[in-house]
């Protein structure tokens, strides 16, 4: 614990109530994502890292909220309460809520989060109102209007400053340098981390009434959605798997170059993250469908292996 007061003290973070506030925001994050925690404490600096897991844990709450209204008129009226909650937070810059005080204070210590999150926002009806999509055209729009505003409050605290954000052909930026190309490698990145996330998580989407592999590859593939319920394991569900995991792999490959459009000390972090997510995709091809019976992680000496790398090549 003397080593997490040492990390809030490094980011300015002194009052009592917003201490502990961050304190129970990083029990959270570290309850729900191991491997991200992990590398967030040992590869970011000491005053980025609670401003990193105040704007994960408000992502995550958010999302939460959202599954919860997919369903019924009354999580969807939740919903539409968390975002006005949300709204009138950042235009008065305060809260008494416990997710929100401390993501208002790392508005404050990084302004350019308030426009992210409220672009995060803008999308959010998107992810309540989802029930599947019916090409790969929907899917695109989706991680347009969500799942890439969403990486982007993470990404846009460990980014150099400006990059990843702005229209993707601003002028005088090539595709693989300045704006332009720090934004097309987080759009790289999130395209295949969302399609993971979509196959890994197929049974729990499935229970709840949500089916995120596109209509038209499963056509594709000979494949129903009865097949996917039951887990059947054919040729088709197999082909299906395989080609969806294959594309997100090579999007998160194709992302590689991003740690070039971070500080220094935030190189090891995103190359980290990068090689977790790569990894569970292997993990996840490996498995084949008995993701059906549960997602895929990497195993745990892998993952070490990645952070234990990175932890050497620190401000490389």
């Amino acid at each position: 614990m003397k080593t997490w007061g040492r990390t809030l003290t490094a980011a300015g973070i002194h009052g009592p109530r917003l201490r502990d506030d961050y304190t129970r925001q990083r029990s959270l994050v570290a309850a729900y994502r191991r491997h991200a925690y992990a590398a967030v404490r040992l590869l970011l600096p000491a005053e980025v890292v609670p401003h990193v897991i105040a704007a994960t844990a408000f992502m995550h709450h958010t999302d939460t909220l959202l599954d919860q209204g997919a369903g019924g008129d009354a999580g969807g009226e939740d919903v539409a309460a968390w975002e006005k909650e949300v709204a009138d937070a950042l235009a008065s810059g305060e809260s008494g809520h416990p997710v929100l005080r401390p993501l208002l204070h790392t508005v404050s210590v990084h302004p350019g989060l308030k426009g992210r999150i409220e672009e995060f926002l803008a999308g959010a009806s998107l992810d309540r109102d989802f029930t599947g999509f019916a090409d790969e055209a929907e899917y695109q729009r989706y991680v347009d209007a969500y799942a890439f505003p969403a990486f982007m409050l993470i990404a846009g605290l460990v980014l150099a400053p400006d990059a990843g954000s702005g229209p993707a052909d601003d002028a005088g930026s090539g595709p693989g340098s300045g704006v332009a190309g720090s934004r097309a490698l987080c759009r790289s990145y999130i395209d295949g981390s969302q399609r993971l996330d979509f196959v890994n998580d197929l049974a729990e989407d499935l229970r709840d009434g949500r089916l995120a592999l596109p209509a038209e590859a499963l056509e594709r593939h000979g494949v129903s959605r009865a097949d996917l319920e039951r887990g059947r394991d054919t040729p088709g569900t197999r082909a299906l798997l395989a080609v969806s995991l294959d594309r997100a792999r090579r999007d998160l490959l194709a992302s590689r170059r991003l740690p070039g459009f971070a500080p220094p000390a935030h190189r090891a972090f995103i190359r980290a993250f990068i090689s977790l997510e790569v990894l569970t995709a292997d993990a996840a091809l490996a498995k084949g469908t008995a993701v059906f019976g549960g997602p895929a992680r990497p195993s745990v000496p892998a993952a070490l292996g990645v952070l234990l790398r990175e932890y050497g090549r620190r401000g490389r």
